[in-house]
């Protein structure tokens, strides 16, 4: 299996980011190289700016150093240390090794990604239509939904995704800014049984009951007989970050997860996750309800 860097997508949102940042600031890319150059002053250690430079950093297709990214932030007149402490960090971890790569056998470059993302977020927004969201799945339930999809995986690669989707859970107990998880599951994937392993949804029922009480989780259930709402169209799980980078949608199909970017397309699965959580039973309704299934 090919492969790809998992540092990619940092690149991406850090390119994204900048772009942003000049454009809020009125530059084009000439006039933002004509700004960094002057700014250099002749300096003996400066390389010379110029707008092919700046695209390609902006596209994620070239790498960009700490310093750089504080010179081009005065350059756009940002003075906020969040942002400058965030895209700096963007850019030292561009090229860190993250510790799914061990997995890169069975983790593809999408499903990479996405951990990555995953692991740098603040909070992770998530509409599960049939499946129990992965970051609250049980081993036993991870390894039985992950075999009904990857039927041409061997035994030992379903159970190595079952371990990389386990390890990623890690986020929600970090003990620096754990993730927040705000979780709508709709009640029919909670109905759903394993034929001859009935153990498997009640413990992961009782799983939900577990986290449901975690002051960083959210969990709320969407009834069954729920108007119709836009969680009908489909699961999608938005994942927001500190500072100044964008949120990102992702959506999970039998190839692994495809993503929308644009803060246009973003805010549509934003304010749909709103009206969501808004048709859903209340936490303490959700908590009765799942009690009730074990």
């Amino acid at each position: 299996m090919s492969y790809q860097p998992v540092p990619t997508v940092r690149r991406r949102r850090l390119g994204s980011t900048l772009r942003k940042l000049r454009t809020e600031a009125g530059m084009t890319l000439d006039a933002a190289a004509d700004a960094l150059n002057a700014a250099a002053n002749g300096s003996s250690d400066a390389r010379r700016w110029t707008a092919p430079k700046l695209s390609r950093i902006e596209n994620a297709n070239a790498t960009i150093r700490t310093t750089e990214v504080e010179t081009l932030l005065r350059a756009y007149a940002v003075t906020d240390p969040g942002t400058r402490i965030a895209l700096e960090g963007l850019a030292k971890d561009a090229g860190k090794r993250g510790w799914w790569q061990t997995y890169r056998g069975v983790v593809g470059p999408a499903y990479a990604d996405y951990i990555s993302l995953e692991s740098d977020a603040e909070s992770v927004r998530d509409y599960a239509s049939l499946v129990v969201p992965g970051l609250l799945q049980t081993a036993d339930y991870a390894r039985e939904t992950i075999a009904a999809n990857a039927v041409a995986r061997t035994a030992s690669e379903v159970d190595a995704l079952a371990e990389v989707r386990l390890a990623r859970q890690a986020v929600l107990t970090r003990s620096c800014h754990p993730l927040r998880l705000w979780a709508v599951i709709h009640e029919a994937a909670l109905r759903r049984r394993f034929t001859g392993r009935p153990d498997i949804m009640a413990a992961q029922l009782k799983r939900l009951l577990d986290v449901a009480d975690w002051p960083t989780v959210t969990l709320q259930v969407m009834p069954i007989d729920a108007a119709p709402n836009p969680g009908d169209a489909g699961a999608f799980t938005l994942v927001a970050f500190p500072g100044p980078m964008p949120d990102v949608v992702t959506q999970e199909n039998l190839r692994g997860p495809t993503y929308v970017e644009g803060v246009d397309d973003v805010n549509v699965f934003a304010d749909a996750f709103g009206h969501i959580a808004d048709r859903a039973l209340s936490t303490d309704a959700t908590k009765a309800l799942i009690a009730g299934l074990v």
